[in-house]
């Protein structure tokens, strides 16, 4: 199957469901479909190649051992599809029974969707979804993890289309998390973690980054953390859709309640890359003010805007010897008078290595301009106390509401960030003293000037141009009317 084919394929599931459930709803009952298919389709598949090896050994090739997942009897996707009537109360159940079956791997996987509400998905619209969901096979040698795994992220990016200002909740641009990807470079063998993962492309690019580069990316140890259950059960299909089982991710509130812990501290780990949902109001500021974790290293964020909570979560989670972050935030984090004495401390403690600002619309579905936040627990000798400025607010490709980034500007951002280079108008390098005088403003327009003398040179220019082709204007219409009068006079 082309990847073409299974893209109209997949996106012809959600059209079902248009009209009877909101679009920001589909992916509650399109994605755990899928997964239940790919994973019947892929047993029956197992099944053959075991019976084939065994020469027709039943209870062999029945064995959990010869099996991605278990599935158990009466709940393969053939025997829902067998039914006709209280058809979601026998598929819930049955995905029940297979979260059961493979608790470890699946607890919770296929989220908590209303397979039961009639009013919601009547057995009529249960049956168009099985019935187009059983006109192809998703069997491994029909669609190969690869073509699987980008034609679960096309539906990801369709839903985030579909669903209006929450598709931030759940989805990252891919271009801008390519950057991320490239400024950090994860290695094999590290960690990496996303501490408000949604759908979990941040996390599987870092193992996409590795391949591209032909080094082993199935050492890479994958962490994440979300809020909501059924995009974190998405995220995990995502990885199993891209055939990643180093992973773990846990659902529940990063900064009330981290999941990821180790000898009762935050776990901690090389590469942290995050979009943390942005200006969070409702957060518990109290309890983090006394946080067990000792989260608050440098001091309490304004109780209406969680993101210097999200921040210092994210270093106090990283490696100490080989710890480092790049966090897409909105502006605002770099300038706001309300957290200076955080980010002062932040900035004295040589922490922040690079301030990339980027531009508009390149927070999914948000008109804002974002940066990128980077810093690091062990500067390399040459960035020591100092902070690398890049404005690539102009870095972006624009079609109407829609922004990204190129292979052009992403390679011309990461060069600059990766070889401390300054360029007038684009980057500069800044001594972390210098910016603590400007009360810890990181501030974009502060250090990177614009090219004002050009612009005035440019525009001198120009007008030198007019002035030049108005008097050569002049001096034709003179000529003319010389020409004419010359005319006049001889007639």
């Amino acid at each position: 199957m082309t990847q073409k084919q299974l893209e109209e394929y997949l996106w012809g599931a959600a059209n079902i469901l248009r009209g009877m459930i909101d679009a920001a709803d589909f992916k509650q009952y399109i994605f755990p479909l899928l997964f239940f298919k790919r994973i019947s389709d892929v047993w029956d598949e197992e099944y053959q190649i075991a019976l084939d090896d065994s020469n027709g050994d039943i209870t062999y090739a029945e064995f959990r051992e010869n099996h991605w997942f278990d599935i158990p009897n009466g709940c393969h996707w053939k025997n829902i599809r067998s039914k006709s009537v209280d058809v979601g109360k026998h598929l819930q159940n049955a995905l029940r029974k297979i979260e059961n079956a493979n608790f470890e791997q699946l607890h919770d996987v296929f989220g908590d969707a209303q397979w039961t509400n009639k009013k919601r998905m009547s057995d009529e619209k249960m049956l168009d979804l099985i019935e187009h969901f059983s006109k192809i096979d998703l069997s491994l040698k029909s669609v190969p993890h690869d073509i699987m795994g980008e034609g679960y992220e096309y539906l990801i990016k369709k839903f985030a289309d579909d669903s209006g200002h929450t598709a931030a909740e759940f989805y990252t641009n891919r271009t801008v998390v390519k950057l991320m990807t490239m400024i950090t470079d994860p290695q094999p063998g590290e960690s990496v973690y996303d501490p408000t993962c949604g759908s979990g492309g941040i996390l599987l690019n870092s193992a996409l980054h590795l391949k591209e580069q032909k080094k082993e990316y199935r050492t890479l140890k994958l962490y994440g953390q979300e809020l909501n259950l059924i995009t974190s059960a998405i995220a995990r299909i995502n990885m199993y859709m891209h055939n990643v089982d180093e992973f773990q991710i846990v659902q529940g509130d990063t900064l009330d309640s981290p999941q990821l812990l180790q000898n009762d501290e935050l776990r901690k780990f090389d590469v942290i890359m995050a979009n943390p949902p942005y200006s969070v109001k409702r957060w518990n500021q109290q309890k983090w003010m006394n946080d067990p974790y000792g989260r608050n290293i440098w001091g309490t964020p304004p109780k209406g805007c969680a993101d210097y909570a999200f921040l210092q979560h994210i270093i106090k989670s990283l490696n100490p010897d080989t710890g480092r972050c790049v966090v897409l935030f909105p502006h605002g984090v770099l300038f706001r008078d309300s957290e200076s004495e955080i980010r002062k401390k932040m900035i004295e403690a040589d922490m922040v290595d690079a301030v990339i600002g980027l531009g508009k619309n390149l927070f999914y579905n948000s008109p804002m301009e974002s940066c990128l936040l980077v810093c690091s627990m062990q500067k390399p000798k040459d960035r020591k106390d100092k902070i690398i400025f890049i404005n690539a607010v102009k870095e972006l490709k624009l079609e109407r509401n829609s922004a990204w980034l190129d292979s052009q500007n992403i390679k011309r951002i990461a060069d600059t960030y990766w070889k401390v280079n300054e360029e007038d108008g684009f980057s500069k390098v800044i001594s972390k003293n210098d910016v603590i005088s400007h009360n810890g403003n990181l501030s974009l327009s502060l250090y990177v000037k614009q090219k004002i003398a050009s612009i005035e040179n440019n525009i001198e220019e120009l007008l030198f141009d007019i002035e030049k082709g108005q008097r050569e204007y002049n001096k034709s219409l003179t000529e003319l009317f010389k020409k004419l009068e010359n005319i006049g006079i001889k007639n």
